[in-house]
């Protein structure tokens, strides 16, 4: 037995070696270049779980290519524009309170404010619909869809305008078009199933989904029913809202379930679909959260439960995936990409690789700035201003970065905001805690 056992150790120690060129310690498999570079697809494409929380500073030669700004004077989508994709703003940066309204609702008003032709509006649960008139510096006009029997429902509205025109669906199933200046309804349809998306518009179709997360397209001229898609449903409902982002071809829909569509605009057909909740692997209803999905033509950019990903739109390919995760929305600037995460690390990467140019934590950037201790901050949400990073926190303050990520400024706007803030004509437009608007130039 003991001549056995030497003779399979001689065996063993002929074919081996302990030196780098053995398959001991590495591998003595020649693998290409291009076999190199599918593991590098693969890495990339399985990244831990674990929440990232690297401090990754920017390299000293690093520069940022100059970034358009641009002049904005229309907000007609609640989330800006049909890519959900913000811009650079031009921006006075005075941060002086320049307009104060009177109270325009005693009752909560929606986050989202809507901006057309020197008009402001604005809905709240009571369903009204208000437009504020900034050079009248009144309400011109209060309109309320709903009869008596609603009268003590909470209303949830979605909205969108186009040309003086509101298209409206809310959480009792109606979706109904409004001459909003006039208070006069061009159609209205009761659906049933309460709405629960924010509204597109492509042509003459309205694109929008409901609670049971079915897809519709509509014709916005009379409100009729052009098709609808069914996708999975979920039992639980959550604070994740199913969400819609354009581009001149595909509309792109992530439901409560974590799936992402691409579908065809003209002629609403699906496209490709993918799946983006990886924990129903292990928990079949677990809830999806995430944030908004932005376009930049060629890339959609959108967070799970504990990933972000980039996905080619044209093909449904997942790019790469990260492994933090945002409810905010990202901004795509050229080949930049911005996020805040859960964790509140200000993070930006080049979109075309995934290449991270820097991470921070923002909660030890402030208490290194203030020369305090280091506490989570309440971020509401965040833009690019005039090249600068400008983080909005929930107690009305503001964090000003250049968009190398250097904290520059911390300062307290003049009102207490309580809505999403807008840029109008280069100037910020929100709701304060009493529904009045207020303008800081």
């Amino acid at each position: 037995m003991k001549l056995f056992t030497s003779l399979l150790i001689l065996i063993f120690l002929q074919n081996c070696s302990f030196d780098n060129k053995s398959g001991i310690w590495n591998s003595d498999v020649t693998i290409s270049k291009k076999e190199k570079d599918l593991f590098k697809d693969f890495e990339a494409l399985n990244v831990s779980s674990q929440e990232f929380k690297k401090i990754i500073p920017i390299q000293k030669d690093f520069k940022f290519n100059k970034i358009a700004s641009f002049d904005n004077n229309k907000w007609n989508d609640v989330l800006f524009n049909e890519s959900n994709n913000l811009k650079n703003f031009k921006y006075n940066e005075k941060f002086n309170l320049v307009f104060k309204s009177k109270k325009i609702s005693k009752f909560k008003i929606d986050d989202n404010l809507l901006f057309e032709k020197d008009n402001i509006l604005s809905t709240d649960q009571n369903g009204n619909i208000i437009t504020f008139s900034i050079s009248e510096n009144e309400i011109i006009s209060k309109y309320n869809f709903y009869k008596k029997k609603y009268k003590k429902k909470k209303k949830k509205l979605n909205i969108i305008i186009e040309n003086d025109l509101a298209y409206v669906s809310d959480n009792l199933g109606y979706f109904y078009a409004l001459k909003y200046k006039e208070n006069k309804i061009l159609w209205a349809k009761k659906y049933e199933v309460a709405f629960r998306s924010n509204i597109k518009i492509y042509k003459d179709k309205l694109i929008t989904s409901n609670q049971n997360n079915q897809l519709y397209f509509i014709n916005k001229n009379n409100g009729e029913i052009l098709t609808i898609i069914p996708t999975e449903g979920t039992v639980i409902k959550n604070k994740f809202q199913n969400n819609i982002s354009l581009n001149d071809k595909l509309s792109f829909f992530i439901n409560t379930f974590g799936s992402l569509y691409a579908i065809n605009n003209d002629n609403m057909r699906v496209i490709w679909f993918i799946n983006l909740n990886q924990s129903l692997d292990l928990n079949p209803s677990n809830i999806f959260t995430g944030n908004q999905i932005v376009n930049d033509g060629n890339n959609l950019a959108i967070s799970s439960n504990e990933f972000t990903y980039i996905i080619d739109l044209n093909t449904g390919s997942t790019l790469y995936k990260k492994n933090f995760s945002s409810e905010l929305r990202p901004i795509i600037l050229n080949k930049y990409f911005f996020t805040i995460t859960k964790n509140n690390f200000l993070i930006s990467m080049n979109i075309n690789n995934g290449k991270i140019i820097y991470s921070y934590d923002l909660n030890l950037k402030i208490a290194e700035f203030l020369n305090i201790k280091k506490k989570d901050a309440d971020i509401k949400n965040f833009m690019i201003l005039n090249g600068k990073i400008v983080i909005f926190l929930q107690n009305s303050f503001i964090l000003i970065s250049n968009i190398n990520g250097n904290l520059k400024q911390i300062r307290k706007l003049p009102t207490k905001i309580n809505s999403y803030p807008i840029i109008i004509d280069k100037t910020l437009l929100y709701l304060d805690k009493k529904n009045k608007i207020s303008i800081i130039d």
